[in-house]
This record gives C-alpha cells, sequence and structure tokens, in this order.
C-alpha cells in the first residue's frame, strides 16, 4: 500500500488493482467564500477572479475529475486583491447520487502531521524540550532512539522502518479496517524491522516518526495528545470544526469516501474505517472553513515564535523533484503546507507567501490515477491556470 506526502501511509507493496468507476457529473455549485476575520476577511470577492478564469478552472477541475475517476471534488482558492474561487462538483456518494457540497467534513490523513508538529514546536517555545533531545529521552525502546533526534523525527530523517510498510501491519489492518489500534502497537509492526538508514542521512516518508512525536507530546505535558493540540493549537487558531476522533466517529454532513486499498484491490467504502492506526500522523477531520484559516497560519507561524518558525521552514531536499520537507511541512513549486491521504479521502492545504494565496483542495477517494495521487493532479491542474509560475508539483513517488 502507498504512503508518503503524495502516496498513502500504508505501505507500498500492495498492488493497486482496480481504479474507480467512472461518475457522471454533478451540477457545479459555486459558493460564496466565508465572511469573517483575517483569516475570512472578504477582500476576495466570489468569482472575483474573472468569468474566463474561472471558467478556465472550471475545465480543468472537472478533466482531472473524469480522467482520475473521482467521485467528488471540493476546491477553495483565495487571492487577495484578486478574487476567490470555491466550487464543489460531482458526488458525495456514489450510490444515492447526493451532490458533493461545501461544508462537508472530510478525513485530512497526513495534514495531521502539521498538527502534531505544531504542537511539538509550542513545547519547544515553552522551553520544555529541545528539537535536538534524543526520543530516548521520552520514549523507550526505540531503535537507536538514543541518537535519533526530535528534529530528525519532525523531518522525515530518523531511519525508522515504516510501520504502514510492514505486510503484518497491511494485513491486520485490510482485515479488520474498523479495530483500534493504539500508538504502542502500530510502532511495534515497525521496530520488528532494522532502521533502514542512519539518522539524518536521508530522507523517508514515516509514520513512525509522528506516533513517536505524538508519544512525546503526552509524556512532556502529561495530556493526552487529542486534548493538548486541542488546547494549544485549535481553540487558539480558532478552528472549531477539526478535530482528533477517538475512533471512527464522524461528524455530519460527510461525503462517503472511496479507496481500493483493500485485500483484493476492489473498490470499497471506507468512510467508517477506524482511523486509529494513523493517530499523529493522520487520524484528524477538518473541513474547507478551516482548513482555509489554517493553511496561512501554519505557514506563516503565526502561533509559533519567529525562531521556531524558522526552523520549520528551514526544508531539505528529499530526492523528489521539486519537493523539499522542514519539520511537518513541505515547500514546492513556492507552495507551502502539507496534502493528507488516507483510505477514501484526499486533501491539499497550501499557501503561497508571494501572493498571499491559499489554496484548499477536499476529495472523496485516495484511488491512485495512472500512478498519480488525484488531489497532487488537481493541485498540479489549478496552480497551472492561477499560477503558472508556481505550479504545485509535489509528487513522493516510494513505489
Amino acid at each position: 500500500m502507498r504512503r508518503t506526502p503524495h502516496r498513502r501511509m500504508l505501505a507500498a507493496t500492495l498492488l493497486v488493482a482496480c481504479a474507480l468507476v467512472p461518475m457522471a457529473a454533478a451540477p457545479v455549485a459555486a459558493v460564496q467564500a466565508a465572511k469573517a476575520d483575517r483569516h475570512d476577511r472578504n477582500d476576495c470577492p466570489p468569482d472575483g477572479l474573472g468569468p474566463e478564469v474561472s471558467a478556465r478552472l472550471d475545465k480543468a477541475i472537472e478533466d482531472v475529475r473524469r480522467q482520475a475517476d473521482i467521485p467528488g471534488v471540493v476546491v477553495g482558492l483565495w487571492m487577495p486583491g484578486k478574487g476567490s474561487y470555491v466550487r464543489a462538483t460531482g458526488v458525495a456518494d456514489t450510490v444515492t447520487r447526493r451532490p458533493m457540497t461545501t461544508d462537508g467534513f472530510v478525513r485530512i490523513g497526513s495534514e495531521t502531521k502539521t498538527f502534531t508538529v505544531t504542537a511539538l514546536l509550542k513545547l519547544v517555545d515553552d522551553h520544555r524540550i529541545r528539537l535536538d533531545d534524543p526520543v530516548s529521552r521520552y520514549v523507550h525502546g526505540v531503535p537507536n532512539g538514543g541518537r535519533i533526534t526530535l528534529r530528525q523525527l519532525a523531518g522525515m530523517r530518523s531511519g525508522l522502518f515504516p510501520y504502514t510498510s510492514d505486510p503484518d501491519f497491511v494485513q491486520d489492518l485490510l482485515s479488520n479496517p474498523e479495530r483500534s489500534f493504539t500508538p504502542q502497537e502500530v510502532l511495534a509492526y515497525g521496530f520488528k524491522h532494522k532502521n533502514t538508514f542512519a539518522p539524518g542521512k536521508e530522507f523517508q516518508y514515516s509514520n513512525t516518526n509522528l506516533v513517536l512525536l505524538g508519544l512525546v507530546i503526552e509524556k512532556v505535558s502529561g495530556q493526552r495528545l487529542a486534548d493538548f493540540i486541542d488546547g494549544r493549537v485549535l481553540r487558539p487558531a480558532r478552528l472549531h470544526h477539526t478535530l482528533f476522533p477517538q475512533g471512527a466517529e464522524f461528524p455530519e454532513p460527510h461525503p462517503r469516501g472511496y479507496t481500493d486499498q483493500t485485500l483484493s484491490g476492489s473498490v470499497a467504502d471506507a468512510t467508517d474505517w477506524n482511523p486509529s492506526w494513523a493517530w499523529a500522523a493522520g487520524a484528524m477531520i477538518s473541513n474547507l472553513h478551516d482548513l482555509r484559516r489554517w493553511a496561512p497560519i501554519v505557514a506563516t507561524g503565526e502561533l509559533l515564535s519567529p525562531q521556531t518558525q524558522a526552523q520549520r521552514l528551514k526544508t531539505l531536499p528529499t530526492g523528489f523533484p521539486g519537493l523539499s520537507y522542514g519539520l511537518g511541512i513541505f515547500k514546492t513549486g513556492g507552495w507551502i503546507g502539507h496534502n493528507g491521504s488516507i483510505p477514501g479521502y484526499e486533501t491539499v492545504t497550501v499557501y503561497l507567501p508571494s501572493k498571499k494565496a491559499t489554496l484548499v483542495i477536499m476529495i472523496n477517494t485516495d484511488s491512485l490515477s495512472q500512478g498519480q495521487e488525484p488531489s497532487t493532479l488537481l493541485a498540479r491542474a489549478i496552480t497551472g491556470v492561477v499560477t503558472p509560475e508556481n505550479v504545485y508539483d509535489g509528487a513522493v513517488s516510494p513505489r
């Protein structure tokens, strides 16, 4: 199964055997951008990008949606001084043909990493931890933990084996995707294996790193990770529609989510699969409004000291063209942020500092199209229209 910022959070060993059946188009629904505060200000008038640009975006999105067999798509684009573009197209449910809408919640997968690492960096600003502390100071039993730092975990340079690449984990998860996993249980799958390289020597996207950081946050704060993120990240950011679920709970309304990450390779409805296996690396839920707010907050470091944010944005090459990775955040084509992928759903939430532009994409499938994630195809097409000098092209291909 697939992993990395632009693959999947499961292992790279399960072959994709089937794609989604093409869906008939539902009417495109244009909605006004949300009103409100500094991150929801109305200096981006609806359709202010102009009819020609909006029409080009409509076509680009619909072309990708059809070619990649994406059931439903939500796109939000805000460009201060120019305008906004907020659309939902396709279907939220392939059985009832209920149309996709802009007000739904989705599972945000690896975008959870931006929240977990922000929580970690709050502890750095509190002088309760240091980025160059070894993880063994906080969590026992980590292979080579005395030499692996918190910075290396957040930057995907620890060398720890990704538990999602363990065949037993894949079998156990897909045999019963409603089961609940503890952080210790998922780490055990990865710790059976030798480390893949010496700390700091290479880049390897691994959920093992973020699960460990979740345990560090709990150890130092004395709180459950979900509670610490709620109190120190979500509330200060005024993200009232973002949550860290205990299990498979999922607020309404939400689209159904579809995946081909199954033991048979056939497409399944993964809407109610339990995301506990992803925990600090990918279990969270959000919506378009909150992701719009979050993009500039995380990219500009609004919740952190300037010194700590500078550490976060010190990105290094990943080995994948066009993508560099910092501390739980990436840069591609000038855009800063993260994407998310979990069975049934994909998201992209990025910010372009040079234009103060925000792009959010939410879709209800994670099935690859011609070996690429559909959310990446959409982001590339959209930015090719509106910011041709800053095209999002951050695909990471582990296979």
